[in-house]
């Protein structure tokens, strides 16, 4: 093919100089419906049920997993310590957005009421939403998810130390 002097074709003209269409983005207004959802928090999620203390969340983590101490391996119940730990260490340097913070305590109160799906529901949208920051710890909260929804009913209320150690499923 023939071309004009002068028009750019072809990889070597794309890498020479960018089109004219990009640039830096136009100044001016902005539809104030795409910046509310991008800079400020969803309106479900107001600024005050985001002071979540951490105790508030980590401490029925913590009794959970003592629940589930005479019924479930040792060393996934290390495991699943250690986990909590840096999900305790992480909310104490303030390193968890309003918004996790929120979901955690949430799928605590889940946990509470015995709402297993309702808890795997938020331990996913917390996978998908917010992986960066729940990447190190929420697998042993889906693992202590698991381990709850396995235990026979009256260890939920009250751990015995008398049932007999039978090995729960493995993921």
């Amino acid at each position: 093919r023939v071309f004009p002097a002068g028009a750019a074709t072809g990889p070597a003209a794309a890498a020479g100089s960018p089109p004219k269409s990009l640039g830096p983005p136009p100044l001016g207004p902005v539809n104030p419906a795409l910046r509310t959802g991008s800079v400020r928090p969803p309106a479900e999620e107001p600024s005050e049920d985001c002071d979540v203390p951490a105790d508030a969340v980590l401490v029925p983590l913590r009794e959970a997993l003592d629940a589930c101490r005479p019924t479930v391996q040792k060393q996934v119940c290390e495991d699943i310590g250690r986990r909590l730990t840096v999900l305790g260490d992480m909310w104490a340097q303030g390193k968890l957005s309003a918004p996790v913070r929120k979901r955690m305590s949430v799928l605590v109160q889940e946990l509470q009421r015995s709402s297993w799906d309702a808890a795997d529901e938020l331990h996913r949208s917390l996978m998908v939403d917010h992986v960066n920051e729940v990447s190190q710890w929420l697998v042993g909260v889906k693992r202590l998810i698991a381990e709850m929804r396995n235990l026979p009913a009256e260890e939920l209320t009250e751990p015995q130390d008398d049932k007999t150690e039978t090995g729960p499923e493995q993921e």
